[in-house]
């Protein structure tokens, strides 16, 4: 016996991942963050200490990204959601397959035309339920907010199914993706063996 436990950690191995990775970008960001701050020289005693310069007037917020807007080829939105909400979030999206297709807006056809909803097959953190957004082609620059979209076709409804939506979520991530190899494009001929 080595004393290991080689039995699959399916449930530990995303906390572990993720704790590993949220340590090494504090550490990044610390180690950045020090090495751009530069001592204060220290006052000489013949010199009165400088006094505070004013205050600089505060720099307009910066609205809020929208993570339902893309700028990329292809995006992935990742939902986390609480497993005993896992039938109220698939009956939202249920519904946002009705809105997309019965939408009046030429866009929100096109949105639905590259836009597909999986489900992972073994449970993410804390038991939760793991649906990945593949969107590829992006319309770039539209609106892929999930309850505007609802909203627009179901006005009435809309009032009912965005609590369960919202209710629904443990977490959200979200990447922009480029393409860099597509394997099902031919591929070059290979150089002849000299």
């Amino acid at each position: 016996m080595t004393g290991l436990d080689c039995r699959p950690v399916r449930g530990r191995r995303h906390g572990v991942v993720a704790t590993i990775a949220a340590a090494g970008f504090a550490c990044m960001v610390s180690s950045q963050a020090l090495a751009q701050v530069a001592p204060a020289p220290a006052p000489t005693p013949a010199q009165p200490p400088a006094q505070p310069a004013p205050a600089a007037p505060a720099a307009p917020a910066a609205p809020a990204t929208n993570p339902f807007m893309f700028s990329s080829d292809a995006a992935m939105l990742t939902f986390y959601i609480k497993a005993d909400k896992a039938a109220d979030f698939e009956k939202v999206m249920a519904k946002l397959h009705d809105a997309l297709a019965n939408s009046d807006k030429p866009e929100r056809k096109q949105q639905a035309a590259g836009w597909k909803l999986y489900k992972a097959a073994d449970p993410g953190p804390n038991g939760a339920v793991i649906y990945i957004n593949f969107i590829a082609p992006t319309l770039k620059g539209a609106d892929y907010t999930i309850s505007k979209i609802l909203a627009e076709v179901f006005p009435q409804e809309v009032q009912t199914l965005f609590p369960l939506y919202r209710d629904a979520f443990a977490a959200l991530a979200r990447a922009e993706l480029t393409l860099i190899q597509d394997y099902a494009a031919p591929a070059p001929k290979a150089a002849a063996a000299q």
